[in-house]
């Protein structure tokens, strides 16, 4: 079974930084295709951004250009560099596999407010 450790969320203002970090417990990570995710209040779960066994990158419109994921496959870890936040980057993120698997971890929040 596939675990996933999210962290690195807080309260930002407008137009500040995030670094997200996610923890995968699985074999074979280095073949794993991975992607963040996230969940606003009242909304269904969307991708972000997805990072390839080899390294390519793909990201949602809404957040190309100030979203950055990226990977360290020694360490089993994914990154989010969020920058330029936007109040509707608010929500609860996700990292897991891409396409998702049905476990998920128990995100992390990610509030974008003055």
């Amino acid at each position: 079974q596939v675990q996933f450790v999210e962290s690195g969320g807080g309260l930002v203002q407008p137009g500040g930084s995030l670094r997200l970090s996610c923890a995968i417990s699985v074999n074979d990570f280095t073949l794993l295709n991975m992607g963040w995710y996230r969940q606003g209040l009242g909304k269904e779960r969307e991708v972000v951004a997805g990072i390839t066994s080899d390294g390519y990158t793909d990201y949602a419109d809404s957040v190309k250009g100030r979203f950055a994921i990226s990977r360290d496959n020694a360490k089993k870890m994914v990154y989010l560099q969020m920058n330029s936040l936007k109040v509707e980057d608010t929500a609860v993120y996700y990292c897991n596999l891409s396409p998702n698997t049905k476990y998920w971890g128990q995100g992390t929040q990610v509030t974008v407010s003055s």
